[in-house]
């Protein structure tokens, strides 16, 4: 088992839903700028997050993969928005393609969710929330949560709270 570093967290789910619940609660407390980067496997549980995280956020929209188009917007009744990247057909690091985000009006406008991230880990915001997903099993999946910057190390000591009540 690897140490964690500093303000990270550790989750284990052992269900799709508790898989959307952690998403919920994330999703509530996420401000306008946020930027979460999801690396994991392909069955890891990064679409099934963000579902979560859309409902906690307040969009009602449906959520799917973008891994076709990939950049979906889910909106809340508000006007903001939460965009939904997936950099898995994206050349790794290249600004042309990282163009395709528009990564400042996405953190001027709401949130932004990179689905497979570590393929542009050098060219995303400093300050933001990596997510480590693995498959554990058909029903079990486990994360690892670290913040970048004192905004988002809070944001994680308040859903550590929510959820673990320490």
């Amino acid at each position: 088992m690897a140490i964690l570093k500093p303000n990270a967290f550790e989750f284990f789910s052992h269900s799709a839903e508790q898989t959307r619940r952690l998403g919920v609660r994330l999703g509530a407390m996420l401000p306008v700028g946020t930027v979460l980067c999801l690396e994991g496997d392909l069955g890891s549980g990064k679409t099934t997050l963000v579902q979560g995280i859309a409902q906690g956020w307040g969009s009602t929209d449906r959520v799917t993969s973008p891994t076709f188009v990939i950049l979906n917007q889910y909106r809340r009744p508000n006007g903001m928005q939460l965009f939904h990247a997936d950099a898995y057909r994206l050349a790794e690091n290249d600004p042309f393609d990282l163009a395709i985000l528009d990564v400042e009006q996405a953190l001027e406008n709401g949130v932004l969710i990179v689905e497979w991230a570590d393929r542009l880990r050098d060219s995303l915001p400093k300050e933001h929330i990596w997510i480590e997903m693995q498959w554990m099993g058909p029903n079990s999946r486990h994360f690892i949560l670290t913040p970048e910057g004192k905004q988002n190390t809070q944001i994680l000591k308040d859903l550590q709270l929510a959820i673990y009540g320490v």
